[in-house]
């Protein structure tokens, strides 16, 4: 059954794995793919790349950022949110992640919404997304957000039908992106 954790070192093969994954097909995910950001303003930024995250001293590095990002004093670039990165995991190997905003910035409002989601390819079309879906509801109702909204690409089908099955209210289309309100009320 697929469990949302928070981001750990004693995922690193898998989450690798999959990173190679979402290479090969040339995806890029919510989050999780980001690994180099630029500074900018007062936000110093940050550089992962893929054979640095092959040493767990960096693997480490990498996973505290992630889990220092949903604080609302960590660093961040200007305009971006506290997030709290999940990692989706089954048997003991990650999956995909899911990215619960804090709060909604312009874009985030038009386009990104509370909840971003991806699944590794090898792992899809076996209820991951609904299933992380289904847990992060009550996280974002837990953080006081009492509609989360949760958007796809107006052409992924699954996507669509994930968030359809938790409720999410359709409420328009922007730029490509479909976007649905989830009352977290229950």
């Amino acid at each position: 059954m697929t469990r949302l954790v928070r981001p750990h070192s004693r995922y690193q093969r898998s989450y690798l794995a999959a990173s190679d994954e979402f290479a090969e097909t040339g995806e890029q995910r919510d989050g999780d793919g980001l690994w180099a950001e630029e500074p900018e303003g007062d936000y110093a930024g940050f550089a992962f790349t893929r054979d640095s995250l092959e040493d767990p001293a960096e693997f480490e590095r990498f996973v505290a950022r992630r889990v220092a990002s949903a604080r609302p004093d960590a660093p961040r670039k200007p305009g971006w949110v506290p997030c709290t990165f999940l990692w989706m995991v089954e048997d003991g190997e990650y999956v995909g992640s899911l990215s619960l905003r804090h709060e909604l910035s312009d874009f985030l409002l038009q386009e990104g919404g509370h909840i971003g989601y991806s699944v590794r390819p090898s792992a899809r079309r076996r209820g991951h997304a609904t299933e992380a879906l289904r847990q992060a509801i009550p996280l974002g109702a837990a953080r006081g957000i009492p509609r989360l909204l949760v958007t796809c690409a107006e052409d992924n089908a699954g996507s669509r039908a994930v968030i359809e099955a938790h409720g999410g209210a359709y409420e328009d289309s922007r730029n490509g992106t479909r976007r649905y309100w989830i009352d977290t009320s229950g």
